[in-house]
């Protein structure tokens, strides 16, 4: 072995550790770009207009609502025992009049 044997050796060596070392990164590269395209696709599309501010719910809208039924409520239950009251305040007038009407008739007035 002559000292330039293993001097040209090592150079091929070296030469060939270089190349193998480029094709390792191109795979390298190979996968990274693989995994950037599958997480692209899995991940849901972003949405690029902007929402406005959250508005809290409208709980003063229902609390109107339900105060205005309760009176409307109230005021229906009212009205009901009003034309109750007034017919039998009628009815009573009518039997009134009606005895008075026979006693009329019989000539007792």
């Amino acid at each position: 072995m002559s000292p330039e044997q293993p001097l040209e050796r090592a150079a091929a060596e070296a030469a060939a550790a270089a190349q193998q070392s480029q094709q390792y990164a191109l795979v390298l590269a190979a996968v990274q770009a693989a995994q950037i395209v599958q997480q692209q696709q899995v991940q849901p599309p972003v949405c690029q207009h902007h929402h406005g501010p959250q508005q809290a719910p409208a709980v003063g809208k229902w609390i109107a609502i339900g105060v205005a039924g309760s009176v409307g409520a109230i005021s229906l239950a009212l009205s009901a025992i009003a034309v109750a009251v007034g017919a039998v305040a009628v009815t009573c007038c009518l039997l009134v009049l009606r005895s008075m009407w026979r006693e009329i008739q019989r000539g007792r007035l």
